[in-house]
């Protein structure tokens, strides 16, 4: 089936309902035509959730009620619209302490807490920076038309010596800059 991704913390509350959930025609200024959600556009395959730990309140109390009842309610709509999806979450938050800091609902973790997979920080696999940092390299190299012969050994030293706070997103983002 189909396989949607979105990311939670790239949309300002109001609009990251509509993207999940959909909106029917004048819901809100600047909605001329119904637009079909992420849930909707994903019926039959797969959801992905990025950085769900960053999710509002109120988008979290929706998320709840559509894992749970297996529908959703467009934003501005009345009527209830089945799905049949698998939701994926990821976080780079414990979302044990926002339950205990009252910033996130314990009964969606227990709902997306299915299968739990923990990927440890790059810094506790550092066997992983270089194969990423030549995957990085090649597909920098492919985006704009260069070829790189070899890597100076020292390069994959120094990339390998770094904590790497930010993980993989940093490691890709120091081997396109160099």
């Amino acid at each position: 089936g189909p396989f949607v991704a979105v990311n939670c913390g790239a949309f300002a509350e109001s609009l990251l309902e509509s993207e999940l959930f959909g909106h029917e025609k004048g819901a809100f200024t600047g909605a001329f035509k119904r637009h079909p959600g992420a849930f909707e556009r994903a019926d039959g395959g797969t959801l992905f959730l990025d950085e769900i730990g960053i999710a509002p309140k109120s988008v979290q109390m929706r998320l709840l009620r559509a894992l749970e009842q297996r529908e959703i309610i467009r934003v501005g709509g009345a009527d209830s619209v089945r799905v049949n999806v698998r939701v994926v979450s990821a976080t780079n938050r414990n979302l044990d302490d926002l339950v205990t800091a009252g910033q996130f609902l314990g009964d969606l973790l227990y709902r997306l807490r299915v299968v739990m997979i923990r990927v440890p920080p790059l810094r506790e696999r550092p066997d992983d920076i270089q194969p990423l940092a030549e995957h990085f390299i090649e597909r920098a190299c492919n985006e704009h038309g260069r070829h790189v012969e070899s890597v100076d050994p020292g390069y994959m030293d120094a990339l390998r010596a770094n904590a790497w706070p930010g993980n993989v997103r940093e490691l890709r983002n120091a081997v396109e800059a160099s």
